[in-house]
């Protein structure tokens, strides 16, 4: 398979699981103070999403069969975490986007100047996760219970959906 058609398939599968993990996030804790920041951190998730979209229609890539698990996953991951309390929803964020740091990291030095442009809006979208990543260790992420071992498994889940959206 093309390496940038995968490239494609498993962005696109991430943020359709991150936008809904804000969803998830914001239906337990849509009134909280950090509802303004998860709300933020969702319009550039589905921004991102937006643009993935536009990719695989353009570049006729088949999205992942598993888009339906990853949506109920991604809002369940939020939703559960939210109800843990905002500081375990902020320390899932923490872990979601180092993953998706170091995923986007390595798809950005495989990428040559033919494809400079998807190279780019990959660095962009890193650029906004680490953003997010920073966000959520303002708001005390490192202070959830167990914030090692949530972070651990969470970001092990992380790794796993990429490993299969990749190939399915």
């Amino acid at each position: 398979m093309d390496q940038v058609k995968q490239f494609i398939r498993v962005d696109h599968a991430g943020e359709v699981g991150a936008a809904q993990i804000y969803a998830g996030q914001l239906a337990v804790l849509g009134r909280g103070r950090h509802a303004a920041a998860l709300r933020e951190m969702q319009a550039q998730e589905q921004a991102h999403l937006e643009e993935f979209s536009a990719l695989i229609a353009a570049r006729r890539v088949r999205p992942t069969v598993l888009l339906p698990l990853w949506r109920i996953a991604g809002f369940a991951l939020g939703a559960a975490t939210a109800a843990m309390g905002s500081r375990a929803a902020m320390a899932c964020t923490v872990a979601v986007e180092e993953t998706i740091d170091a995923h986007y990291a390595a798809q950005e030095a495989a990428l040559d100047e033919d494809e400079a442009k998807l190279r780019d809006t990959i660095a962009r979208f890193r650029a906004d996760e680490l953003v997010h990543r920073d966000v959520a260790l303002a708001n005390e992420a490192e202070k959830a219970p167990g914030y090692r071992v949530l972070t651990a498994v969470i970001k092990a889940g992380c790794r796993a959906a990429i490993r299969i959206s990749e190939k399915i």
